[in-house]
């Protein structure tokens, strides 16, 4: 009874809340709104645009670290709206947005069919129900009562009138009168448009308010009839074939006009059925049904296809005259792996999958996959280089960042992320993976092991499968293995971080006195003796640092530290990434034999139980693994590392 006036309380708060009351007056009093707020007037393209760009955006620096090369040197903003549901796709939001801006000024644009077009689960209908979900955000639009398109109001001034009116409004005035209303002016209103009454409403998608969607049809299922409407059989016999009151003016242009209209798989219907876009967009009108004359459209017309259908439509030169009306935006597959990860992590948090116990780096595994799968071979680097290079990572080679131009890379493979796997190709591999699970958990290992059966059954190409299976059997599993390797010797090391740090101030205090040929003074003792020639060694040769190359990489670290010092920046063991993997590969190789011990060791002493017990706290603890994943990683540790011992 209680959780039952708990509901009722809802019902009635909701309900109770004061709503904001509707306009609902004749067309003089629309013209004093308008006078009060011109910006009341807007076409369509022009409050898409304001609508998103009102949640907020900023321009990314790309002189800034390494966003130029990813970019391609491109300026690229970040759009609030988008920012919490699409990853990877800053590229193409750009371009939808540039899309909008031009448009809402009136550019050519306006007058273009926007076409999104990308591999399957790109995210290119995503991306577009995002769209339409702004609109219904945007503020109400006021339309003559009555009228089946919810048409812009001063549609009703004659044009010997409109410059003038235009001139105390501060507005421009464009389009026409729909048939409907035109006739319902002359016969219920004699002409007298200062009396026709005028509304307030809200743009949906489910009620059908300026916002339509056209499927995919077949042909002998398509009829003009869905983009226009038709006309009423029923009406015929009461009124002539050119009267206005037989129409019904339902179709996606009709229900679209003042927001958006989107095709589904546009090139998948019949070019005969495209035809309206020709008129739609060039001229801002579409055929009325029947016999009465063309009607006046302001859309925004989003469409979207796979790059086969694309290609097909545009090899066939009958189809010029609407290839030249679209404006193409590909939407490849996201090739960044950090990006490509936020993707399941969202997908993720809105599924049943969050009761499941989730181990660390099973999704960056997955991405790695689908990210690998989507890049070409090259010349300049493997691919697992070129995925971090991609990622923003810096590739350390013999103490240095390796230097490898992302443009480079992109330019000798402009098809790249336009094929490979799919995001929901990964999906379904957890989704199996978690299905086999005894422990309501997934980890890298049972993933991989998911996505091979997963490549196995689903992929068709002999080619691509061979090359998806060495990706997976051979280049993520070792990957894999290192990253095992690193953390659980950082779980073996207690106070990793403080030894870590401890190395490194050690070792840049011998190399600056190496480098300025001073003696280093002991914290204690104050005596002072040369810098410690073993020890700088040992560090260096963790990243293949010898010979020659000594001098040179100790003058670096010195040099780089002491300039972000006096820029009063924080110096730390992660400050600088060649010395940081030195460091690192120090102490786990220092710990490696001891670390063998434990997690190879079948019958442990009191000794070596008490540290795997300690290991495996601090794998979850630290690490937010749970008791079964982190026992799993262990023994998957124990048969694939170290083998040689």
């Amino acid at each position: 009874m209680a959780k039952k006036k708990s509901f009722l309380d809802l019902i009635n708060k909701q309900r109770s809340k004061k709503k904001k009351e509707k306009f609902s007056g004749s067309f003089l009093d629309y013209l004093s709104l308008i006078q009060d707020n011109p910006a009341i007037i807007k076409l369509s393209h022009k409050r898409l645009y304001e609508t998103i760009l009102i949640s907020g955006m900023e321009t990314i620096d790309t002189d800034a670290d390494n966003y130029r090369d990813i970019f391609n040197g491109e300026k690229i903003r970040l759009y609030d709206y988008f920012s919490k549901e699409f990853f990877g796709m800053e590229s193409v939001i750009n371009k939808l947005m540039r899309y909008l801006k031009s448009a809402a000024f009136k550019g050519e644009e306006s007058r273009q069919v926007l076409l999104l077009m990308g591999p399957v689960g790109a995210g290119k209908s995503a991306l577009v129900d995002s769209v339409k979900r702004a609109l219904e955000l945007a503020d109400n639009y006021y339309y003559l009562d009555g009228c089946p398109i919810r048409e812009e109001p001063l549609h009703l001034l004659p044009r010997s009138l409109r410059s003038d009116f235009s001139e105390i409004l501060d507005v421009h005035i464009e389009g026409d009168l729909c048939p409907i209303c035109r006739h319902k002016l002359m016969n219920d209103y004699n002409g007298e448009y200062e009396k026709f009454p005028v509304k307030e409403n809200s743009f949906s998608q489910r009620g059908r308010r300026g916002i339509a969607v056209v499927p995919p049809m077949d042909a002998n299922s398509q009829d003009v009839s869905v983009l226009i409407g038709t006309e009423d059989i029923s009406k015929l016999d009461l009124y002539p074939e050119d009267d206005p009151r037989v129409l019904s003016l339902n179709g996606a242009f009709n229900v679209g006009n003042r927001g958006i209209v989107e095709f589904v798989e546009v090139f998948k219907n019949e070019i005969e059925f495209l035809h309206t876009m020709l008129t739609a967009t060039q001229e801002k009108r579409v055929p009325s049904p029947g016999k009465n004359d063309m009607i006046y459209f302001d859309g925004v017309i989003l469409s979207h296809c796979n790059e086969s259908e694309w290609n097909r439509f545009k090899s066939e030169h009958t189809n010029e005259a609407i290839l030249d009306r679209v404006l193409k935006i590909e939407v490849p597959y996201v090739l960044e792996l950090d990006q490509e990860q936020k993707i399941y992590e969202k997908i993720i948090k809105r599924s049943d999958f969050r009761g499941a116990h989730i181990a660390p780096h099973t999704l960056k595994v997955a991405s790695m996959f689908s990210v690998m799968s989507r890049l070409q071979q090259s010349k300049k680097c493997d691919l697992l280089t070129k995925l971090k290079i991609y990622n923003g990572e810096s590739i350390i080679e013999k103490g240095r960042v390796k230097k490898v131009d992302i443009r480079d890379l992109k330019d000798e493979a402009k098809r790249e992320g336009m094929s490979g796997i799919s995001t929901r190709f990964i999906m379904k591999s957890l989704d199996a993976a978690l299905s086999d699970s005894e422990n309501n958990m997934i980890t890298p290992i049972n993933v991989v092991d998911s996505l091979i059966t997963q490549v196995k059954e689903q992929i068709i190409d002999e080619d691509a499968k061979t090359r998806y299976l060495e990706i997976l059997q051979k280049t993520i599993r070792e990957e894999y293995l290192k990253i095992l390797e690193t953390e659980i010797a950082k779980a073996f090391i207690s106070a990793y971080e403080e030894q870590a740090q401890s190395l490194f101030d050690s070792y840049l205090d011998n190399a600056e006195c190496y480098t300025t040929k001073t003696k280093i003074k002991n914290k204690i003792t104050r005596e002072q003796s040369e810098p410690d020639e073993k020890f700088m060694r040992s560090i260096e040769e963790m990243i293949g640092v010898v010979g020659s190359s000594r001098d040179g990489f100790r003058s670096d670290v010195t040099a780089y530290m002491f300039s972000k010092l006096r820029k009063g920046e924080t110096v730390n063991y992660r400050s600088y990434d060649p010395l940081k993997e030195a460091v690192e590969g120090y102490l786990i190789n220092s710990v490696k034999d001891i670390a063998r011990i434990v997690t190879r060791s079948r019958s442990r002493d009191d000794d070596q139980k008490k540290k795997y017990s300690d290991m495996v706290q601090t794998l979850i603890d630290e690490y937010n693994y749970n008791e079964h994943s982190a026992e799993e990683i262990l023994i998957y540790a124990s048969n694939n590392l170290w083998r040689d011992s």
